[in-house]
């Protein structure tokens, strides 16, 4: 039996998850790639033909008539989303990272009857509960990319949820590990490393958790390791799952895998959770020589029949020591190699391949680092997207400041007002929103 193929766009074509988009459906069937969108038209063609595309597969078109004339079967690459519409696809993957720009595609093909794939997490704490909305008016599909933290944590709770665990807190790991070497007492974190003094006190752990947590987190205080691209992935959670922060600047504990169980209980029994249903990040400390849980995701459960668990304690799960609780986790996230899943399964469910109950629980706002004085740009840039001068926090939607504006609406703007330090950054704060998303934010207050 033939079964019919998904063909898709894909926007930020040249970016890291677009190539490992790309390297895979050159490897899974029935998935095509129908037309790729990127600023770097040049960059996005070589970097097919790295990956075993003939030039003849490959039609550069920078206009509607050129799309409308390239040779059947190529695959278009264009510089401007305004002309995917032009393509022969079913499905829109979005992966600019641009909080407009990725709405505006997004909006434009679903109003062209084209499911979505969001990629780009920045759109989706802004403008989120909006596109869904109208993607379930328009009977489409509108849905997260398998392969990347948010969909993988979202189906991890959901499957814990469904065989009636009780779940205490999810997350996932940093991008990054603290790997320690007892030998040399290095401690790495990506490019910076400093000196500890007794590393295998650091490595084991205390009675209790909490000591054990303190001392690690006065160690690597020199170190940065939170970054706006967690707390944006955890926002994403907290709006499909319904679960909130327990702090706005999220706890980041330094913890080995073994250990999660421990670390994620209540405070009533030694952990740092301070009540069931919360989103948290963690930091992972190693040796060289252990694997990484790669930037992966966790489901903390509370236990219930004891010889149940001790059994798969007893099998190497990890439980904690007092049999309360125990943590289940997927130690990978593959990018776009799982994506083509999320492509497959909205082509041929549409609506249906979206998850239920979405909502806005929390705003992923920011405070001002120091002082900003009005002119001000608010630039976004880095591998993470951070806003320069404002430190992101996760805020219950039922906490937040009145106002107060989601940190990638606020991105690219100028400030109409002095901010001070500490303060945080408000809609009325901004000279120059984006208006179509600034309506987006509006109106998704009552999906």
């Amino acid at each position: 039996m033939n079964r019919p193929v998904a063909r898709y766009a894909l926007t930020g074509a040249k970016g890291g998850f677009g190539r490992t988009l790309l390297a895979q459906t050159r490897l899974t069937p029935r998935v095509e790639p129908a037309v790729l969108c990127d600023l770097d038209v040049d960059g996005t063609v070589t970097m097919c033909r790295e990956l075993g595309f003939r030039a003849d597969e490959l039609a550069v078109c920078r206009s509607t008539d050129e799309l409308a004339a390239r040779p059947p079967g190529t695959v278009a690459v264009v510089p401007d989303t305004g002309l995917l519409a032009g393509g022969d696809h079913d499905v829109l993957v979005e992966a600019t990272g641009s909080p407009a720009a990725g709405y505006r595609a997004a909006v434009d093909a679903l109003e062209h009857d084209r499911h979505v794939v969001m990629v780009s997490k920045e759109v989706e704490t802004v403008a989120g509960a909006d596109l869904a909305r109208r993607a379930g008016d328009r009977g489409l599909g509108y849905v997260p990319g398998a392969g990347d933290q948010p969909a993988n944590l979202v189906e991890w709770f959901t499957r814990t949820r469904e065989v009636g665990l009780e779940v205490v807190a999810v997350g996932k790991s940093g991008e990054y590990d603290l790997v320690l070497d007892p030998a040399t007492g290095r401690l790495r974190h990506l490019e910076q490393e400093i000196s500890v003094d007794d590393p295998e006190r650091l490595l084991s752990r205390t009675a209790a958790i909490g000591d054990t947590l303190r001392a690690r987190a006065e160690a690597v205080a020199e170190i940065g390791r939170s970054a706006a691209a967690d707390l944006c992935e955890m926002a994403v959670v907290a709006d499909a799952t319904g679960l909130t922060p327990d702090v706005e600047t999220l706890h980041y504990p330094v913890a080995r895998t073994a250990e999660l169980a421990d670390v994620y209980a209540l405070a009533e029994h030694g952990g740092i959770v301070s009540r069931p249903g919360v989103v948290d990040v963690f930091t992972v400390l190693r040796r060289p020589d252990e694997a990484s849980f790669a930037g992966g995701v966790f489901v903390v459960v509370r236990t219930h029949d004891p010889v149940t668990w001790q059994t798969l304690a007893g099998k190497g799960h990890v439980v904690s020591r007092d049999g309360r609780y125990a943590c289940l986790y997927l130690p990978y996230h593959l990018m776009g190699v799982e994506t083509p899943l999320s492509i497959l399964d909205v082509a041929a469910r549409g609506a249906a391949a979206a998850p239920a109950n979405r909502g806005r629980h929390v705003v992923l706002g920011g405070r001002a680092r120091a002082a900003l004085a009005a002119g001000r740009t608010l630039t976004m840039g880095g591998h993470h997207h951070d806003v320069d001068g404002v430190a992101p926090v996760l805020l219950d939607v039922q906490r937040a400041p009145a106002g107060a504006a989601p940190l990638y609406l606020a991105a690219h703007t100028t400030l109409a007002r002095d901010v001070a330090a500490g303060e945080p950054v408000r809609i009325d704060d901004l000279a120059d929103p984006d208006p179509a998303l600034l309506e987006a934010w509006r109106a998704g207050a009552s999906s």
